[in-house]
């Protein structure tokens, strides 16, 4: 591998010591963002604190250009501009001027084992205790009903214990799920947010889920995050998806279905049943055990009988 170094430069002369802080956030795309959840709260987050540039990277090394061709603008006779990528770390404060890194740009699509080892080196060098992500994807609910979200860490007491929709799966590889599992392996602290975004929206904007990563990201980090314009934006977006809902009487009745499904799917879960998925309500092998004793004891008191004769009331043959 070369040198993970030499992807990266610093963009100030500042002492990194004095650039520290105890949060990244990592914004780098992937195979997938349901609603465009991570851009949304990517671009809210720098609209509203001021941010410092720490560290740019080498992107030309990284990026497939023909792949995703950059945008230019052509003006009559001439080319006028280039949407050159740009991959950088931010360093941002929240409400209460606490730091934090945010890592955000294109998801490289070469060198990524190189590019996690230049993370986990930043991560080391700026005093990263925590580094987190969130993203949508696309789940088979209505947005009338409460976000869902399925989290992941490189270590289960960073998160609390949730029933998980997936169980075990093979899903095409994104380069943070990559970092976050390089950063467990090196005995770091990790953790992601997959939002549930509803999959008729999971090509629009659904600010909701912008919503419920941050408040996810807030009450993993502590970060005193901006949320009033999230918050406002998604009031907006909840009134034009109602708008387009009342415009179509297919779309009202998908939604309802999947309201039913929803709503079936949460009675199931509180009815008490033999596959309920408590398991702590369930009784132990020990206590099954003496129970079955208690009971092959009360069948042998019952067959002695009054006549001790070790046949009960069962006739002879």
């Amino acid at each position: 591998m070369q040198n993970p170094s030499e992807l990266y430069h610093f963009e100030t002369d500042t002492d990194p010591q004095q650039l520290r802080a105890s949060v990244m956030l990592l914004a780098l795309g992937g195979f997938m963002d349901a609603g465009h959840t991570q851009r949304l709260l990517t671009e809210h987050l720098l609209a509203n604190a001021e941010s410092t540039v720490v560290a740019s990277f080498d992107v030309d090394q990284l990026l497939d250009y023909r792949s995703r061709r950059p945008m230019m603008v052509f003006d009559h006779n001439r080319w006028i501009s280039y949407d050159d990528p740009y991959l950088a770390l931010h360093r941002l404060v929240d409400r209460d001027g606490t730091p934090y890194l945010l890592l955000t740009g294109p998801e490289p699509d070469f060198q990524w084992e190189r590019m996690a080892e230049a993370v986990r080196q930043l991560v080391t060098l700026l005093g990263v205790d925590l580094v987190v992500s969130a993203h949508g994807i696309p789940m088979a609910v209505p947005h009338t009903r409460p976000i869902g979200m399925t989290a992941h860490a490189t270590d289960p007491r960073l998160i609390p214990a949730q029933e998980n929709p997936f169980g075990r799966v093979e899903v095409p590889a994104s380069l943070s799920s990559l970092i976050e599992l390089r950063l467990g392996e090196s005995g770091r602290d990790a953790l992601g947010f997959a939002v549930h975004v509803p999959h008729y929206l999971a090509q629009s904007e659904f600010a909701d889920g912008a919503v419920t990563a941050i408040n996810a990201i807030t009450g993993a980090t502590g970060l005193n995050l901006p949320i009033d314009d999230l918050v406002a934006q998604a009031g907006l977006n909840r009134a034009e998806i109602a708008r387009e809902v009342e415009g179509s009487e297919e779309v009202a009745q998908v939604i309802a279905a999947l309201e039913r499904q929803y709503d079936t799917y949460l009675e199931g879960r509180e009815r008490p049943s033999l596959l309920a998925t408590d398991v702590s309500e369930l009784p132990s092998a020990d206590e099954i055990g003496a129970e079955f004793e208690a009971f092959l004891r009360d069948i042998d008191d019952e067959s002695d009988g009054p006549a001790g004769n070790g046949e009960g009331d069962h006739p002879r043959a």
